[in-house]
């Protein structure tokens, strides 16, 4: 059973049930609730800023739901890429520390294969295969629309649900005392206590003990300062596809910092896979927002210059021409 705490800040050791309540036999998660909290928060988010961008109820709707389904998709589809080799499953059908099952009959080990690697119910979303899917979800939606829903628009539509979502779904984290950082002694250190009955904890007799960075605070917070900023400057925004920009570099830079704390990132070697997609998104984030500023200022001068241009002959029209046929008459 696990406690936290926050000594620094004289919070002493509590237990947070990672269940909130039972339906019917079925527990229902602090973590889902959370996620499905954020998800219809973000959707309503999204309804509001559709008006802004010119995009009716009924496509943004349609958009939410398709890319809700996508990016839960997309989410486990990362975390299983980037950890078949080291997720073990506490299940009798995987023996080998995998994704993959191999000690049933061939339909068995199929089967036990598809159900681990679908079972979110079990943990493991990376939220930048949520993104990526969203975002390729997103284009192919536009393209099916035939250009009246521009993509570009539902790109930066979908920032600010996005860090919503994060914002919320971080706490979800912390429930589940996952996503923490290395030791650290520092004022602001999360706790963590592991105690084999509540009889031991009363007594303080813990089994493990240790403090640590809480990661999941510093990303909830860093994204709330993001989603605050973007929603200051959503409405003033020069150009189509700002938001989208100004999200790639403002999460890129927060989460290569902060996942260089935690010690539980997805590996390739000794990289640390979201670190790397962070500071390829900061890199992305700014080249994107140089070069739309440089179309963006191409088109006004354009446009400032046709009309400014008047031909050297100019033919009078036909406004001017009765015009002057009535001053005729009135001095006849």
């Amino acid at each position: 059973m696990y406690y936290l705490s926050f000594p620094g800040l004289g919070i002493e050791p509590f237990h947070i049930d990672k269940v909130a309540f039972s339906v019917f036999g079925r527990d229902v998660a602090w973590y889902g609730l959370l996620i499905t909290c954020g998800m219809v928060l973000a959707v309503l988010w999204a309804i509001h800023l559709a008006k802004f961008e010119g995009i009716s109820f009924d496509d943004i709707t349609d958009f939410a739901f398709i890319v809700i389904v996508c990016g839960v998709i997309g989410a486990r589809l990362y975390y299983v890429i980037f950890s078949w080799d080291s997720y073990g499953w506490v299940t009798a059908a995987v023996s080998d520390g995998t994704f993959l099952s191999n000690i049933l009959t061939f339909f068995r080990n199929l089967w036990a294969t598809f159900v681990s690697i679908i079972a979110i119910w079990n943990g493991g979303l990376a939220i930048y295969g949520g993104v990526i899917a969203g975002l390729i979800t997103a284009f192919v939606y536009s393209k099916l629309k035939k250009g009246k829903v521009p993509f570009i628009k539902l790109f930066d539509i979908l920032v600010p649900c996005v860090l919503i979502g994060q914002v919320i779904g971080r706490w979800g984290n912390f429930i589940n005392v996952e996503a923490y950082g290395s030791e650290t002694t520092l004022p602001w250190r999360m706790g963590i206590h592991y105690a084999f009955s509540e009889a031991s904890a009363e007594i303080g007799l813990w089994s493990v003990e240790k403090f640590v960075h809480p990661t999941f605070l510093y990303e909830s917070l860093w994204n709330l300062i993001g989603l605050c900023i973007i929603i200051a400057i959503y409405k003033k925004k020069k150009f189509d596809g700002q938001i989208f920009c100004c999200y790639l570099i403002w999460y890129g830079f927060g989460r290569m910092l902060i996942e260089g704390l935690r010690t539980d990132s997805l590996m390739i070697g000794a990289l640390r896979v979201s670190q790397c997609v962070g500071a390829a998104s900061v890199i992305l984030g700014i080249t994107l927002m140089v070069l739309m500023l440089k179309r963006t200022k191409a088109k006004a001068a354009e446009i400032e210059s046709a009309e400014a241009y008047k031909p050297v002959y100019e033919e009078p029209n036909a406004g001017s021409e009765e015009k002057n046929n009535e001053e005729n008459k009135t001095e006849e």
